[in-house]
């Protein structure tokens, strides 16, 4: 590996399975420092062990991002064991998909919750010592939902629509102290998400054919692609790259299906 993150000590959130783990993975074979956060205390020291393992530097803890306090918390962690962060990667989220006037207020508040005020707090953890150190990269993993509608999937794609307008903002608020902040949208991607997915509907074969179907190369994304697009958003090679979002969907977002 050519080590294009050498000298990054980045925090990944959501790190122990999917986009997360696959981000960890590439991120750390080009010499970043890791620090990962997931609610699933078992699994992600499971897989901080595996990556440790494989050499490079790598710690972990249990935290749920809706707590601020827990956050905070962990972001000490963080400082004392691979140094003060110098990246953030808002990537944990959750699916909450209803049609609107089906929607519970308590589904509601978890959506944004999670995919809204779990970023606002881990941003707000590294951004005083991102600004003492005179820079710093958040990126923020948002969705085609930020800028397209599905029918029924309200109101995850509301929360992706904030969270891009927090990128933007943030992105203009700390720019003169050398903070970017950007975005990334990726489409459907081949995680247990999407095969729990498909496994809701009856035929779960059809489901996967139909959701190909959609997309101009007739597949979707693997994990590690998306990992590769944030790898460059993240690294020292897009410096010049602020307050915005790069889409990784294969052109599903730009296809007209009538």
């Amino acid at each position: 590996m050519s080590k294009r993150l050498a000298g990054k000590r980045i925090v990944i959130t959501g790190a122990a399975q999917g986009i997360g783990l696959a981000m960890a993975e590439v991120f750390l074979k080009e010499g970043a420092s890791l620090f990962l956060i997931d609610r699933d205390g078992p699994l992600l020291d499971r897989e901080a062990t595996r990556l440790k393992a494989e050499g490079g530097t790598v710690a972990s803890t249990t935290a749920d991002i809706t707590d601020a306090d827990a956050i905070a918390e962990a972001i000490r962690q963080a400082e004392s064991t691979i140094g003060r962060p110098n990246a953030l990667v808002n990537n944990a989220g959750i699916n909450v998909f209803s049609e609107p006037l089906a929607l519970s207020d308590a589904d509601w508040q978890r959506c944004f919750d999670v995919n809204l005020k779990g970023a606002w707090n881990c941003s707000r953890a590294v951004l005083p010592g991102m600004i003492e150190e005179g820079g710093g990269v958040i990126l923020n993993i948002a969705s085609t939902h930020a800028f397209t509608i599905i029918p029924h999937t309200f109101p995850y794609p509301v929360a992706k629509h904030a969270l891009l307008g927090m990128t933007k903002s943030l992105g203009i608020e700390y720019a003169s102290r050398g903070i970017r902040v950007n975005a990334l949208a990726p489409g459907y991607v081949l995680t247990q998400k999407a095969v729990e997915y498909w496994n809701s509907f009856p035929d779960p074969v059809a489901a996967e054919a139909e959701t190909m179907k959609l997309h101009p190369g007739g597949r979707i994304a693997t994990a590690d692609e998306i990992a590769r697009a944030a790898l460059f958003l993240v690294s020292d090679e897009c410096t010049f790259i602020n307050a915005t979002c790069l889409t990784v969907d294969g052109g599903l977002s730009v296809l007209h299906h009538p």
